[in-house]
């Protein structure tokens, strides 16, 4: 059986805010926002690209690193995305 992976990501939207979320695919999650589709914030909000992801191997630790990252101040969120290896 194939271990299923989670991920966190930020998304840039076109008026320069963040968004956070987690899911088991970027990419199809990603559409799904661009097409209206995702979460109310991005329905306002218009995403332009991912400027972070993160894998997780369950999704409750997906989960734990999103609450903890909404709740980080944009300057902390801005550091997350600068100074990781895994930003795109």
């Amino acid at each position: 059986m194939v271990e299923k992976s989670f991920y966190v990501y930020i998304l840039l939207t076109e008026n320069n805010t963040l968004y956070c979320g987690y899911t088991d695919d970027v990419e199809k999650r990603f559409k799904l926002h661009l097409e209206g589709k995702g979460a109310k914030y991005t329905r306002a909000n218009k995403p332009v690209k991912i400027v972070y992801k993160k894998e997780f191997k369950t999704k409750i630790e997906a989960q734990k690193e999103e609450y903890r990252i909404k709740h980080l101040p944009k300057k902390a969120k801005l550091e997350l995305i600068n100074n990781t290896k895994n930003n795109l």
